[in-house]
């Protein structure tokens, strides 16, 4: 088996994964309880997918009935050459989450994951295997650190030495008892509070706690309502998704540009106006964000979004015009979050 296990990794990193780790199918009972007690206090807000199949997270072996094993595996997806901290102190651009400006990882993952499995039966026979990228009630983080690929932390996402935060995760169920790695038990965060006090919005609530009625990404992508008025401003510019808290933490300084070419920016929205971004109709949103994670929001959540940071930008003639020339659009969501922005620029007039 242990040769079969050096034949994975080379076919892993062939198939564009920078590293893989195998771990038992099981979850450690700590995380179990700290995702009871994150589900206990609210945290997840409308996120109710969190709450359920409780029981198919904490047994991830009846996911895949034979499951014995799973290969967790890490793909970078940092695009070269993006101004990232720049754009941020532009309020007049629009920033999205890095992982967001190409192709939507998913297909990309799971179809790269189970040709690894493909693989493996064609050296083996057939085995049983599935392949599994955010799509299925799975403790993704607790996994790969059991299968050794990093460290939870603070900001409850995983940190490897070598490649800080910026990756994707995807897992592979097998029901061959392939020998485990060890888990990643240090914890090399130490007394660093960099994302906790660097997010706009202090989602961070406590080390390893994320309120996500208070996240960037949650508000943005999840959340399907109103985002609440006290937290708008605190938004700057970030229109889907925010990376504030991997930009400040320091073991990013070794994330590595990816090499998938599916991840490099499409339409140019590592660095366009939000004006141009709003005036975008329908139909126009649905041809640019095809096999793009940002469909996932919706045009009414990508409309009130972009409302949200034009109300922050500074005041300009044509942002107001352009803010106005929407307020005919039917959507009452749309339409609160237009007015808001409009009063950040005419005191009192809407």
């Amino acid at each position: 088996m242990e040769n079969l296990v050096d034949k994975i990794r080379i076919w892993a990193r062939e198939l564009g994964f920078q590293e893989i780790g195998i771990a038992e199918a099981k979850v450690p009972e700590s995380d179990i309880h700290h995702l009871s007690n994150w589900l206990e206090k609210g945290y997840h807000g409308d996120m109710t997918y969190m709450a359920q199949h409780k029981e198919l997270r904490a047994k991830p072996d009846q996911l895949h009935p034979g499951s014995l094993r799973v290969i967790s595996a890490r793909m970078d997806y940092l695009p070269a050459d993006t101004e990232t901290v720049k754009l941020l102190s532009e309020p007049d651009k629009a920033y999205i989450s890095r992982y967001a400006l190409g192709r939507d990882y998913h297909k990309l993952v799971r179809k790269r994951l189970t040709q690894l499995g493909k693989q493996i039966e064609s050296a083996v026979g057939e085995h049983g295997y599935r392949a599994f990228v955010d799509s299925a009630p799975i403790m993704e983080r607790p996994l790969a650190q059991q299968a050794g690929l990093g460290w939870m932390g603070k900001h409850s996402l995983i940190l490897n030495r070598q490649a800080g935060s910026f990756f994707f995760l995807g897992e592979l169920f097998t029901n061959l008892p392939l020998p485990v790695d060890k888990p990643y038990e240090s914890n090399h965060c130490g007394r660093c509070t960099s994302c906790i006090d660097k997010c706009p919005t202090q989602a961070i609530v406590a080390p390893y706690q994320v309120d996500a009625r208070r996240c960037i990404s949650y508000l943005t992508i999840e959340n399907k309502g109103p985002i609440p008025e006290e937290l708008r401003p605190l938004m700057g510019n970030r229109i889907y998704g925010c990376d504030d808290c991997q930009l400040a933490c320091p073991w990013n300084r070794f994330a590595k540009p990816t090499q998938e070419s599916d991840f490099q920016p499409r339409h140019h929205l590592d660095a366009s106006d939000l004006i141009d971004l709003f005036n975008w109709s329908e139909e126009q949103f649905l041809e640019r964000t095809a096999g793009s994670p940002i469909r996932r929001a919706g045009y009414d959540s990508w409309l009130r979004n972009i409302a949200v940071a034009l109300g922050n930008a500074p005041t300009d003639e044509t942002i107001i015009a352009a803010l106005q020339n929407r307020l005919n659009y039917p959507s009452e969501l749309v339409h609160e979050h237009i007015q808001w922005a409009l009063r950040q620029h005419i005191n009192g007039t809407y």
